[in-house]
């Protein structure tokens, strides 16, 4: 399916560009959450019509997305879990709990934001995290896990 991108899309392309992806994902995903269009005549003659005020509302997200990025700079995080005498955790500290921990700080994060390379940390200890308020804005904070005080 052919469609029109009305965001910036990782891995796919940028506001305007025209391109084929398949038909359940732009069904399910990308027309839902309003990225994209089906790039039929009239949907590219309105987008057209409409390009300098799509381009403003990105370049908002953009200044916004950086002004977070220039909060959670070099940020380090510490969040106290269950442990065992070993260092292992009792569980595991997800993206879900990092951004709680980030929002209770007063940021505005959400946990699809929140990349964890190596999966769910698992031992107690300083692992690098990204934060990726934006496509084009990724932000390394360190989390330090440490053992929760009985």
């Amino acid at each position: 399916m052919q469609i029109i991108l009305l965001d910036k899309v990782a891995n796919l392309g940028s506001l305007g560009d025209i391109v084929r992806v398949k038909d359940g994902y732009a069904r399910n995903f990308l027309i839902p959450t309003k990225r994209a269009r089906r790039a039929t005549e009239a949907a590219i003659k309105e987008f057209e019509a409409r390009r300098a005020e799509l381009e403003k509302v990105a370049a908002d997200k953009l200044s916004t997305a950086q002004a977070v990025g220039a909060k959670l700079e070099a940020l380090v995080l510490t969040i106290a879990q269950k442990a065992g005498v070993d260092g292992r955790l009792f569980g595991s500290v997800t993206n879900h709990d990092i951004a709680d921990a980030l929002v209770a700080q007063g940021h505005q994060v959400v946990k699809s934001q929140v990349r964890l390379p190596h999966g769910p940390l698992k031992t107690v200890g300083e692992f690098p995290v990204q934060v990726a308020p934006h496509t084009d804005v990724v932000v390394d904070i360190t989390v330090k896990v440490v053992p929760q005080a009985d």
